[in-house]
């Protein structure tokens, strides 16, 4: 247990370090956040700087190399997460170069998820890595070549969806460290071990101190730098220990912001109406008049209950 609280804190001094020194650094650059017109609570941060998501990833890819211990899927999972970095990188370095919110066309981000995700899963076909354990049970069954397909699909999901869900100061990054620490708990009592493990305790530590500069006001913003990286971790450590069915349990704010966002456009362009004032929904809570902060508690507490709920068989 003690190399697990080792593995948070050595993200969390990582990430806190790195964090402090990027944002002066990303504010000379001018790499500050373009905000949308239509969310008025918002026009006060333009200008914040973005792509903040660069430190609390090298901190926990950097502590994980550290302090792994002969796991060798850690490999692949940090190539996969540096691969969504990266494009969400690009779509950043685009916006600024464009001075307005719009990075990468939709469906070229749609072409680079889906190229990542295609290999990923490939990896694990190869690999071997294709059972699947059933949510709440310690059973698991084999979809073998079907896991390609399966794991295309969590891919593009899970990144997509943890990229709506950051629309608010401390929204991601609070849901997403809560996410990485119980699903570092249940590798645990699966007694996977390994860079799995050591990774998702490491992102759970860097995220803590990315909030130190994050929560409502914002100092920096993860920018889809942050978001995509998150999603590609998380897509990977859940598919690659054969927790993919586990993650729209641990993972159900993010599916929420997906679903929200869904079916407001369905709704919208079959009857020209709106089911929430915005979308995705946490800005529908925010025209209702809940705070950013609230939001974001909230949020993240639904997360945790949800992952004690995942941990009872294995207690």
């Amino acid at each position: 247990m003690h190399e697990l609280v080792l593995c948070l804190l050595t993200g969390f001094a990582l990430s806190l370090a790195l964090c402090a020194a990027e944002i002066p650094l990303l504010r000379r650059a001018g790499a500050g956040q373009n905000i949308l017109s239509y969310v008025r609570e918002h026009q006060k941060k333009g200008g914040t700087p973005t792509m903040g998501g660069l430190g609390f990833t090298l901190a926990a890819a950097g502590a994980a190399l550290l302090l792994f211990e002969g796991d060798k899927r850690l490999f692949p999972a940090l190539a996969v997460g540096g691969g969504y970095l990266l494009v969400g990188l690009l779509d950043d370095l685009l916006k600024k170069r464009h001075k307005e919110n719009l990075g990468l066309r939709p469906y070229q981000k749609v072409c680079f998820q889906l190229a990542v995700a295609l290999i990923a899963s490939l990896y694990c076909l190869r690999a071997g890595l294709t059972e699947v354990y059933i949510p709440f049970t310690k059973e698991t069954f084999d979809l073998s070549w079907g896991i390609v397909p399966f794991g295309v699909l969590v891919f593009v999901a899970t990144v997509n969806g943890v990229n709506l869900t950051d629309g608010l100061d401390g929204l991601a990054g609070s849901v997403s460290a809560v996410f990485f620490l119980f699903l570092g708990a249940l590798l645990f009592l699966q007694g996977q071990g390994g860079g799995l493990e050591v990774l998702s305790f490491c992102l759970a530590g860097a995220l803590a101190a990315y909030l130190v500069f994050n929560v409502d006001r914002a100092s920096v913003f993860m920018g889809d730098t942050g978001s995509l990286a998150l999603g590609g971790f998380a897509a990977a450590v859940t598919l690659f220990s054969g927790n993919a069915l586990v993650l729209p349990v641990l993972g159900a704010m993010f599916v929420l912001s997906v679903l929200s966002v869904i079916v407001q456009v369905i709704s919208y362009k079959t009857r020209k109406k709106r089911i929430f004032l915005m979308a995705p929904i946490h800005h529908h809570f925010q025209e209702k008049g809940a705070s950013e902060g609230k939001i974001a508690y909230c949020y993240a507490a639904v997360t945790a209950v949800l992952g004690l709920l995942l941990l009872l068989p294995y207690l």
